[in-house]
């Protein structure tokens, strides 16, 4: 009998459900059974159904200037139970790493006098803010969640692409895509044994009430939106109701003595924690930009004074700018005495002058991004790029070689994705989501897997025209699988109750970080 995936050819990368044409790796051996009996017509109701639900919810996004479905695949992508464990240590060892080089740049430098890291790399960085040098968090916790994100190479191994420690956004897309692929396919998930994501909400809070000032017993948080019109609202109004915590705007808040307020219809409440998804150069115009309105002034003296926790710490792009990057082995090195368990793609620093010759010589078979970019934004892919994009590349580089980066080409693994002509490969990458509440770093099991949808494509964002897919842990036993154990934090609410608004211009919510190649 005929299937869908008969005339499926895997590309020119690691395909991360076939070994090879018709032959299936063994954790996508139920996902295909399932699969396989559904005939083009079946696919495209079940499809339409996850769009739908996703609709229904206002998970949308905004590309080219509409408000869209943000697409979710039908077909899941997999991880085994053998592969999650050295990935998670993997993402656990990176933030232990970042978290000690944040708090040595705000504080006494040994990485710097040590001679591993240049200090001229983080006094010329645009993230770096010496506002902030000296402060030290309640608990130390500077990146309380971090997305580390990672690709699959054409050999099948795991590497990290880039650090995101400043506001990582998508992990609302991890929530909503299982609880769309729960409702579409609820015998597959009676039968398999996936690990949970709900668990993140509560396991958030935990982390941010643990992070309050040492002095409060009962500590209120809440979540700092730029409001409605920003990208991640979607995001913002999910988490602070996951939570049951207040998602506040700028104008909302007011600091007094040195302590921060959410003004309300009774008056002024405290608040000690702020989850902010606002940008250093909006959250305070006392210190920063003096123009902005949509965060609070006095906001970062509140937390120098010790009454107020940011959460993520201001000043934690010094550990995203991809500089930096080529210097996290060293660093796991240099403060855990640990050997890296995920690789770096290779990368090269262009500020020696052998290295920057080399790398103009060969822009046609290399890709350049630049350090502080997001978004997919700026990256040229040598291989794809015509011969005037590299001449202006070129001179932007030598003009500026400290804003650049180069790497070698990697080409993604691929997964099944649906398509107008039934499953073809596409490129995906995986941002696991890691939440440090002091004590330790816990992983969300899976994370956001974005998808590249048009054939060929390398850049995954979704503000590039990307998707994602539900990203399936498998466990070792169906125990770990139905729940988690003991959440440290009761919700107030379950996640499938929660509704957002939806509709609207600037609903939508775009991933944030770049994703090269």
């Amino acid at each position: 009998m005929a299937d869908i995936f008969d005339d499926y050819q895997p590309a020119a990368a690691w395909d991360e459900m076939f070994e090879r044409a018709g032959v299936p790796r063994a954790a996508y051996g139920p996902v295909l059974a399932a699969l396989q009996p559904l005939d083009p017509a079946e696919l495209r109701f079940r499809a339409d159904q996850l769009a739908r639900v996703f609709t229904d919810r206002g998970v949308t996004f905004d590309y080219a200037g509409e408000e869209r479905p943000f697409p979710l695949d039908l077909i899941p992508r997999v991880l085994d139970a053998l592969e999650w464990p050295t990935l998670e240590r993997g993402v656990r060892q990176r933030v232990l790493a970042l978290e000690s080089f944040l708090a040595d740049v705000y504080g006494p430098g040994e990485i710097f006098k040590d001679g591993l890291v240049p200090w001229r790399l983080i006094s010329t960085s645009a993230h770096f803010h010496r506002e902030v040098s000296g402060l030290t968090p309640p608990n130390g916790v500077r990146a309380h969640i971090s997305g580390i994100d990672l690709i699959r190479d054409e050999d099948g191994r795991f590497r990290v692409l880039e650090d995101n420690v400043r506001t990582p956004s998508g992990v609302s897309y991890v929530m909503e895509n299982r609880l769309a692929m729960t409702r579409t396919f609820p015998g597959l998930f009676a039968e398999q044994h996936v690990h949970p994501v709900d668990e993140y909400p509560a396991r958030l809070l935990a982390a941010l009430r643990a992070s309050a000032p040492r002095d409060v017993a009962d500590p209120v948080v809440a979540v700092l939106t730029p409001g409605v019109g920003n990208a991640a609202y979607f995001e913002h109004t999910l988490l602070a109701r996951l939570m049951g915590v207040e998602l506040v705007e700028g104008r909302d808040l007011i600091c007094a003595g040195n302590r921060v307020y959410i003004q309300t219809t009774q008056g002024r409440r405290p608040v000690h924690v702020i989850y902010r998804r606002i940008d250093d150069a909006y959250l305070d115009p006392l210190h920063f930009n003096g123009g902005s309105v949509i965060g609070c002034p006095g906001i970062v003296n509140a937390a120098r004074a010790g009454n107020l926790t940011i959460a993520n710490a201001v000043g934690n792009g010094v550990a995203d700018d991809k500089l930096i990057y080529t210097y996290v082995p060293e660093m796991i090195r240099y403060y855990l005495g640990e050997e890296p368990v995920l690789d770096n793609v290779e990368s090269y620093r262009l500020e020696d002058p052998d290295v920057i010759s080399w790398v103009l010589d060969r822009l046609d078979r290399l890709v350049l991004k630049p350090v502080d970019g997001a978004g997919g934004k700026g990256i040229v892919i040598g291989p794809h790029a015509d011969a005037a994009t590299l001449e202006a590349l070129r001179e932007t580089v030598v003009r500026d070689p400290r804003g650049w980066l180069a790497q070698r080409p990697v080409s993604l693994s691929t997964v099944p994705t649906l398509t107008d002509r039934g499953p073809a490969p596409r490129h995906v990458d995986l941002r696991p989501f890691a939440v440090n509440d002091g004590e330790d770093v816990w992983v969300l099991p899976g994370g956001l897997t974005r998808v590249a949808l048009p054939e060929g494509e390398l850049v995954v964002n979704s503000s590039q025209g990307g998707g994602s897919k539900d990203t399936w842990v498998l466990a070792a036993d169906r125990s770990s699988a139905q729940a988690p154990e003991d959440p440290p934090i009761p919700l107030p609410r379950t996640f499938a109750d929660v509704t957002v608004p939806q509709g609207g211009p600037g609903h939508g919510s775009t991933i944030e970080g770049a994703q090269q190649q």
